[in-house]
């Protein structure tokens, strides 16, 4: 399974349309899970409330503009290298404050999708993209360019 734990509620229509649409395609290939907590702007609190949805099986990748830089080749063989190892893969995205050292330290892999700085909501729906993409090429299906 994939669950992605995310802070904060999506308000533009549009973005959950975008946030729909992938969830839904990728449900085609692998069951997907998304966790929308609560934004309280403090990091310790943010931390517990994730640590609740984290199994000890999970492979957890957060979400950190200092994070590991790939591209979409590299992401999907680490989409496919981890399911041979692990279940579930938990993607985590933090709030506008980040993440608490806590998570990243409890993270096997930090992930950086770019040094820009993207709202929430259209974030979630660039992971969930590349994720779709990650199948479509793990599977040797058209899409990816």
């Amino acid at each position: 399974m994939i669950k992605i734990i995310c802070l904060g509620k999506i308000k533009e229509k549009y973005l959950e349309d975008l946030i729909n649409d992938y969830l839904k395609r990728i449900q085609k290939y692998h069951k997907i899970n998304l966790i929308e907590l609560k934004d309280v702007n403090n990091l310790e609190i943010e931390a517990n409330n994730i640590l609740k949805y984290i199994d000890s099986k999970d492979y957890i990748i957060s979400l950190d503009i200092k994070g590991q830089d790939m591209n979409s080749l590299e992401f999907a063989s680490l989409i496919n290298q981890t399911f041979n190892n692990y279940s579930n893969i938990t993607f985590i995205i933090g709030s506008s404050e980040g993440l608490s050292q806590k998570i990243k330290d409890k993270s096997n892999l930090l992930l950086s999708f770019s040094k820009f700085t993207f709202p929430h909501g259209l974030f979630r729906g660039i992971l969930l993209e590349q994720i779709y993409r990650s199948f479509k090429i793990n599977n040797n299906e058209k899409y990816h360019k």
